[in-house]
């Protein structure tokens, strides 16, 4: 039986015709996902002399890395990545760790509010940016902090983008953290109250360590979020020399002439740390966002 089943072919599933137009819808979404960047790549690649005569639609005669050299020395990229790890960083671990504890208290706790505790967090994030710029604008002028930021107050300072990012992002970090942590056996922190452990026990060596796949996810995402942000940096800083990488970019724009294929060069590196953070937590990232998929 084993030797006339090794000899008849195996049989193939035929191909339908939905599925063939599954995959070309598929590869078609990928393309116009992909096209920007392949192009952005393409000029970032060529002078712009050439562009300027042949057209950007046009074979390429000379590749080189000479935009990538001059956005990074002209924009003085180092000083501003520096800037942008001094905002991001804090950031991240500051949220992480309020919505944290917000999470713990609504999903670990019963009382009457905690369900209105956690839509208020939430509505946060539903709130347009730029419905309060102008208070908080007019607020970041108002407050003076002397001795703690160079400007003497919290606009202009990183100490003032730190905190509108905590502010905006605590909302949705708490709202999925509450949600993994009820997730999570009630009998491990009742087993720990009979121990007689605390409250702050219960939150920092029993259920934190339990969120690492969530807080890893979170943190992928909050430090692209961030990373990325140009509006509040654009707003809320007006010296030149305190502007995160994404607002510097301006630098390589000149007042009467701009070079499309140096700002390209210049967007392309910028985005490189996002992929390092993005590669670096891959794994993590991805088991996040599939927790409780296999529940019922």
């Amino acid at each position: 039986m084993s030797t006339v089943s090794s000899v008849l072919p195996k049989q193939r599933n035929p191909i339908r015709p939905a599925r063939v137009l599954l995959h070309a819808f598929l590869a078609l979404t990928a393309l116009a996902w992909l096209a920007p960047l392949l192009w952005a790549i393409f000029s970032a690649l060529r002078p712009y002399s050439e562009t300027s005569d042949r057209g950007y639609v046009s074979w390429p005669h000379t590749l080189n890395f000479d935009n990538f050299k001059n956005a990074f020395t002209q924009s003085d990229m180092t000083h501003y990545f520096m800037n942008t790890l001094v905002i991001a960083v804090p950031a991240v671990l500051l949220t992480l760790f309020l919505s944290s504890m917000v999470a713990f208290y609504v999903a670990r706790f019963d009382f009457r509010v905690n369900l209105f505790l956690l839509l208020v967090f939430t509505a946060g994030n539903l709130l347009p940016q730029q419905v309060i710029i102008t208070p908080l604008y007019r607020m970041y002028l108002l407050t003076n902090l002397p001795g703690i930021t160079q400007s003497g107050k919290l606009y202009d300072s990183a100490l003032g983008l730190v905190l509108i990012h905590v502010a905006f992002q605590s909302g949705f970090c708490a709202f999925v953290l509450s949600n993994y942590m009820r997730s999570l056996p009630h009998e491990l922190t009742e087993a720990a109250l009979v121990d007689g452990a605390s409250v702050w026990r219960l939150y920092w060596q029993i259920t934190l360590p339990l969120c690492k796949p969530a807080m890893a996810a979170l943190a992928t995402l909050l430090s692209i979020w961030i990373y990325n942000d140009f509006f509040w940096a654009l707003v809320l800083i007006s010296t030149g020399e305190n502007m995160p990488i994404t607002s510097a970019l301006n630098n390589l724009s000149g007042q009467y002439f701009t070079d499309p294929n140096l700002v390209a060069a210049g967007s392309l590196l910028t985005a490189i740390p996002t992929l390092i953070v993005y590669f670096a937590l891959q794994k993590q990232f991805v088991s996040g966002l599939t927790l409780g998929s296999a529940k019922g």
